[in-house]
């Protein structure tokens, strides 16, 4: 099994790096039998300003060379796990612009004829898993605001490009002293530990 992690916070001493340290630490008791690789836009110095001129065309955009190493990097994984903040009720600007540049026709999707409703996903077969932590708690997000996360990230990003199976871990009160936090992240490394191996079909 090929596993790709997307880690988005600019603090490495923060909860979600807590949460990257117990998925990998999961994932290595499966020896060999999982490969992983990892992106940390932060550290990268990722630009996520998704930008159009005479010489950057919007239909390049699956072309773009500075995108090669992370285009690669997709293609390679057959599971990618994203590990993020939730902060004013979406993920980060630095993950969103991640994706306004990634996911562009001929890489992500393609319109099979200009009649289509829905394009061709490109991405079909693999899977996602979508780590957050936020400072409200658990369920805000569904119970106030509709389901905005979920439905922003399963169906509007990921089904569009084809990724069927987006399971979430939606961490709330994640600022709070009644230490809370162990328990969370042990439930995060037993997922890891404890996950079936896929492998994308092809």
């Amino acid at each position: 099994m090929k596993l790709l992690i997307i880690y988005t916070h600019p603090n490495h001493n923060s909860l979600c790096h807590a949460m990257l340290e117990q998925a990998q630490r999961g994932i290595t008791t499966h020896g060999d039998a999982v490969e992983t690789r990892m992106i940390d836009l932060y550290a990268d110095g990722f630009n996520p300003a998704l930008m159009f001129n005479e010489h950057k065309r919007r239909r390049d955009m699956h072309t773009d060379p500075e995108l090669d190493h992370y285009r690669e990097l997709v293609r390679w994984a057959d599971q990618l796990v994203f590990i993020y903040p939730i902060w004013g009720g979406r993920p980060p600007a630095m993950l969103l612009g991640f994706f306004d540049r990634m996911m562009a026709s001929g890489f992500a999707y393609k319109q099979r004829n200009k009649d289509d409703l829905f394009p061709e996903g490109l991405l079909k077969g693999k899977s996602v898993v979508c780590i957050s932590t936020m400072k409200g708690p658990t369920g805000y997000l569904q119970f106030w605001f509709g389901n905005v996360h979920r439905i922003l990230m399963r169906r509007v990003l990921f089904n569009y490009v084809g990724i069927r199976k987006v399971k979430f871990w939606e961490f709330g009160n994640m600022e709070t002293t009644k230490g809370t936090q162990k328990g969370k992240l042990d439930r995060i490394y037993r997922y890891f530990h404890d996950m079936k191996l896929v492998h994308a079909s092809r």
